[in-house]
């Protein structure tokens, strides 16, 4: 009787298998982070960095790094751009600014080469670090802007829908609703979802003499797309 085989191992097969178990993890990091090509062209992110500019991850991809950041001092660019091309692998941080619905941020930008044995070229890891926004404490209502999907998933929160029901309508997997929903918490200064509605009619975010819910008319010159330039 033949001794049974032992089965033969595929290191393609196998790294395919931890990138996809990979991608599917990255989908749930709340850290705003994004996976890129050695000159910076997104090929994947995750919802916490689409929700910057409330635009699924999707509509992300293919797009430069340098398009939605601007590094705040270009010597350290050329830096990282230097260490890289020598092949020195370590995390590198970059000061950077964005404008999104209409206001700047600034944050914090680590860069990070990451081992791929299916490329010649390893790909970067970008994770982002917001800088908290400290408004005057004089400020008693809060000047927020909802992008057009934060407005839909606040509408459809308001209405009572569950996280998954929002998910199906809004084409979001459930953290990228969650992130939305606790994102807007934290911009109300609200603990939960029951009090971020209610915030928002008192803030004039959900109008209401409208049912299902309905948030007021958006202004007519939305902002622009990230990265697009004058």
């Amino acid at each position: 009787m033949a001794a049974p085989s032992t089965p033969v191992s595929d290191p393609e097969s196998e790294a395919t298998t931890w990138r996809t178990r990979f991608l599917n993890l990255l989908d749930r990091i709340p850290v705003p982070t994004a996976i890129s090509t050695t000159d910076g062209v997104i090929t994947g992110a995750n919802p916490a960095l689409a929700a910057l500019w409330d635009v699924t991850p999707g509509r992300l991809t293919g797009r430069s790094l340098l398009d939605l950041f601007t590094p705040t001092d270009g010597g350290q660019l050329v830096k990282v751009d230097a260490a890289l091309r020598g092949g020195r692998r370590s995390r590198y941080p970059v000061r950077v600014r964005w404008t999104a619905a209409g206001r700047s941020y600034e944050g914090q930008l680590t860069v990070e080469p990451v081992s791929d044995p299916a490329g010649a070229s390893p790909p970067l890891l970008a994770t982002l670090r917001v800088d908290e926004e400290r408004p005057p404490a004089e400020c008693a209502r809060p000047d927020v802007v909802l992008g057009p999907q934060e407005r839909r998933i606040l509408e459809l929160a308001a209405a009572g829908r569950t996280t998954s029901v929002i998910a199906r309508t809004v084409g979001l997997s459930g953290d990228g609703v969650n992130y939305h929903l606790v994102r807007l918490a934290r911009r109300l200064s609200v603990p939960n979802r029951t009090a971020l509605v209610a915030r928002a009619y008192v803030l004039g975010l959900l109008s209401p003499a409208a049912w299902p819910p309905a948030a007021p008319a958006p202004d007519p010159s939305p902002p622009a797309a990230p990265g697009d330039r004058a």
